[in-house]
């Protein structure tokens, strides 16, 4: 395994009164059974393909002179709507904290609204033929990414012309007529082949985040090598009384039905997984709100939020089951030496530890202060963080997520409401056309 997944703090035994008692996590354990039987059948029948994409690679050779001639450019700008832009967004921020990209490849930009003064800056500001365009949806009709296509599209034809547009853009979308493939058509770019049984929220694994990924240089092999780590043992397992997403879900669904614990906090103390925490809100939240089911998903930071939020988590309501991911960064870091400290005795405990010391210790304490409190709190723990952790702490939350929703008896993988909403929006804009 790459992370340990420790409950033992969001149990009664550990908590008191909001703890989950043992025997009802066993008997929601015990519900998962069949779950496992019927991920079994959907990956033998390819009714869930994504089931299937840790074991492939065939799908990665044929991305990568997609993504070798993408990783020419100075700048790639990703369009896409939740799942289409979050899953690459969090796999490259393994390679780019915020300061640029690694030697030689490109800085990655995703666009992932459509606030127009946004829009208007990066028009502005990249070097439009020296920048790559990459629309991801689905659908090929979904009315952001559309529109901000659109929008690069108008600025970048001004710049390169309209029959040099089709060396700069790409884009991803199911393999039937629609808006997006006609557009593409229309310039003469590349259209990949999105898999339309798989979701654009669980579509990390495939070419969605795989591209992305691959432009930014990691090795995406290894994303779905660790993923199979965590899906592997799902697959061949009878029992899910020692499966990490099992036990997940379980806990999740009892603390929100038996202890009205309905928010949950995933605190990842790693600036890298800060972008996955946001990840897991859209998936756990999309999947699972439905039919007055769902808890609902909160995104903290450590040690930021231990300045904000934990105020709220231990002095507020107590209707919270807290995940923390915490690193271990133990002596990472440069060595604070009682003299770069000028002797100061206040600042004496610092002496002789590094800034991991600090940070892991503020990870610990914080936990330990959670439980003190009564607040259930599981600990994920990882050694380090690279594609490998990164593609197993994804394939957990998707199992995850998928097994609460077998437990609250509702579909993980439709979005009604948000459909509601998209066909409102169409009409509010026909009634506002502008003439």
């Amino acid at each position: 395994m790459h992370y340990t997944h420790i409950i033992d703090d969001a149990l009664d035994t550990s908590v008191g009164a909001k703890g989950l008692p043992r025997a009802v996590l066993d008997q929601d354990l015990a519900r998962l059974r069949p779950a496992l039987d019927r991920l079994r059948a959907w990956k033998a029948d390819g009714t869930l393909p994504l089931l299937s994409l840790p074991a492939r690679r065939d799908d990665l050779a044929a991305l990568k002179p997609h993504a070798d001639r993408f990783a020419r450019f100075e700048h790639v700008v990703v369009m896409g709507s939740g799942g289409s832009s979050l899953s690459g967004k969090t796999l490259v921020a393994l390679k780019d904290q915020g300061f640029g990209p690694p030697a030689g490849r490109p800085k990655m930009w995703f666009m992932d609204n459509v606030d127009p003064a946004t829009f208007a800056e990066l028009t502005e500001r990249l070097p439009l033929d020296r920048t790559g365009f990459i629309a991801i949806s689905k659908s090929g009709g979904t009315p952001e990414t559309l529109t901000a296509f659109l929008t690069v599209l108008a600025a970048l034809e001004s710049k390169v012309g309209k029959a040099a547009l089709a060396t700069n853009v790409l884009a991803i979308s199911e393999a039937a007529d629609n808006p997006l493939r006609r557009l593409m058509g229309r310039l003469g770019g590349t259209v990949l082949d999105h898999d339309p049984k798989v979701g654009g929220r669980y579509s990390a694994l495939s070419l969605v985040g795989m591209l992305p990924a691959m432009i930014a240089g990691l090795d995406c092999a290894a994303v779905r090598e660790g993923a199979a780590s965590v899906l592997d043992p799902a697959l061949a397992a009878n029992d899910p009384m020692t499966l990490a997403p099992a036990i997940g879900a379980a806990l999740s669904v009892g603390l929100a039905r038996e202890r009205g614990l309905n928010i949950t906090v995933l605190m990842p103390y790693v600036d890298r997984l800060n972008t996955f925490a946001y990840w897991y809100r859209q998936i756990w939240a999309e999947s699972l709100g439905k039919e007055g089911h769902g808890t609902t998903p909160a995104v903290a930071l450590g040690t930021v939020d231990q300045h904000s939020q934990v105020q709220l988590y231990l002095g507020g309501p107590a209707d919270k089951l807290f995940t923390l991911l915490i690193q271990d960064t133990a002596g990472q870091g440069a060595l604070l030496s009682a003299a770069a400290l000028g002797g100061d005795d206040a600042l004496s405990y610092l002496t002789g530890h590094t800034m991991g010391d600090l940070l892991l210790a503020e990870a610990d304490a914080t936990a330990a202060t959670l439980v003190k409190s009564g607040r259930p709190t599981r600990v994920m723990r990882v050694a380090r963080i690279d594609e490998k952790v990164m593609g197993a702490l994804m394939m957990h939350y998707i199992l995850e997520t998928i097994l609460a929703a077998h437990l609250w008896g509702i579909d993980a993988f439709d979005q009604p409401a948000v459909e509601d909403a998209k066909v409102l929006t169409r009409q509010y804009l026909s009634q506002r056309r502008r003439t």
